[in-house]
């Protein structure tokens, strides 16, 4: 299954780099390139009788979610048959992603190569903020100019959205880490792939980003106060955050004060946000049941406008009242379901977690999930590909069965079965 972890990681790399695959044509490259893995896989999997598909608890769910968008788009209740059309789409790509890494990421060697993999992004991506940080001229990758406006940072054009990305690739270097199961020799390789993500979302002024990095670092502690108790945990904790506020201040701290006061007149006002969400809930009022249609908020926000400044409101920067409103009970309980599950099993697989390097990995993912869910109260990474696509991979981290390597009795056994 090399291919296929190839392939994801290639995905997922070029979703980061076109801005978060939002856009039309970097869509329809990453629904392709989907779909060319799964006839891959479909066609070694015809020839391949031994093996055996593998199903993630968290398909259920979301292929659930994905029928609900069906019917409202098969009977025509959605107020927009072409947008809800689009967003199918890209759901029934993220359903064949979730299954393609379901397939793809069994042994605990499949698992290590992606954290190389995600602590590498996260740190190209971190680099690569600071640097654009430090010399912004206004367009993204310094050459493309910004045709519709934006904060942007990094590869994003929103910086909520790089915050969105950092959330779920710190906890990769940041749980081995603090838990020690780092070797000697690639401890500092380590620290820098944890520090300068650390760093490059305190310089993007992401209120939400900040906060719900906060919120990862305590949940961690207090999962390990719950197993182990603190000890040197907190010493580990507190080293990485000082390196990562030492590389902040050494950068400038009156050029982030800055940044954050200059940003707060361009940012989406806390009253503009009330509203939406005001809107939002009106919405789903009027439509309990199923919602106005998948990606319809953009048309039926107008007349539930109570705030207007000129700006079209495209996301109700609240993913979970969003999701109601465009789908419904329906949809809203399949979300519920979705969740459910994934905590049920992060806490069936915390409690026979022994703290080596392969129970690092549900303890990342649940802490990646964590952040990124909190984040969603106040804005809509869901909504962008590549942070969704991320999302279903860490919360299938959380609740997957790794497979230890063999043995070398096992694999001599394997080999001479006689």
């Amino acid at each position: 299954m090399k291919f296929l972890r190839v392939g994801i990681c290639a995905l997922l790399g070029f979703a980061v780099a076109a801005h978060g695959g939002v856009e039309d044509w970097a869509r329809a490259v990453l629904e392709t390139g989907v779909g060319l893995l799964f006839l891959i896989w479909a066609f070694r999997f015809y020839f391949n009788e031994k093996e055996q598909p593998v199903l993630s608890p968290l398909l259920s769910p979301f292929a659930l979610f994905f029928l609900v968008g069906l019917g409202q788009w098969s009977f025509r209740a959605t107020a927009s048959p072409f947008n809800t059309r689009i967003e199918l789409l890209l759901l029934m790509a993220s359903l064949i992603f979730l299954f393609l890494f379901t397939q793809a990421f069994h042994t605990l060697r499949d698992w290590r190569g992606f954290v190389w993999f995600g602590m590498g992004l996260g740190f190209a991506v971190g680099v690569f903020g600071i640097l654009q940080h430090l010399t912004f001229n206004g367009k993204l990758y310094w050459f493309r100019e910004l045709r519709y406006g934006g904060i942007p940072f990094g590869p994003y054009v929103n910086r909520n959205h790089f915050a969105g990305l950092m959330e779920l690739l710190i906890p990769l270097a940041l749980v081995p880490l603090v838990l020690g199961k780092v070797r000697r020799e690639r401890l500092l390789v380590v620290c820098l792939f944890a520090v300068i993500p650390i760093a490059a979302v305190f310089l993007s002024a992401s209120r939400g980003g900040i906060i719900s990095l906060c919120l990862q670092f305590s949940l961690l502690l207090y999962l390990l106060v719950r197993r182990r108790g603190l000890g040197g945990h907190l010493l580990a904790v507190t080293g990485v955050l000082l390196a990562a506020i030492w590389i902040v201040m050494w950068l400038g701290v009156g050029r982030i004060l800055q940044r954050f006061s200059s940003l707060q007149s361009l940012e989406v006002t806390e009253g503009k946000r009330a509203a939406m969400r005001r809107g939002a809930w009106r919405i789903f009022l009027d439509h309990p049941l199923a919602g106005t249609g998948l990606g319809t908020l953009q048309i039926v926000y107008p007349p539930y406008e109570t705030l207007y400044d000129g700006k079209i409101v495209n996301h109700a920067h609240n993913d979970y009242l969003e999701a109601f409103a465009e789908t419904g009970l329906l949809g809203g309980l399949c979300c519920a379901w979705f969740l459910a599950v994934l905590l049920r099993k992060f806490i069936s697989r915390f409690r026979q977690i022994d703290f080596s390097f392969a129970g690092a990995l549900p303890l990342s993912g649940i802490v990646a999930c964590a952040g990124f869910l909190v984040h969603a109260l106040v804005d809509f990474n869901f909504h962008i590909p590549s942070n969704l696509w991320l999302f279903l991979l860490m919360a299938h981290l959380a609740t997957a069965e790794i497979q230890p390597p063999p043995t070398r009795h096992s694999a001599h056994h394997l080999r001479n079965p006689d």
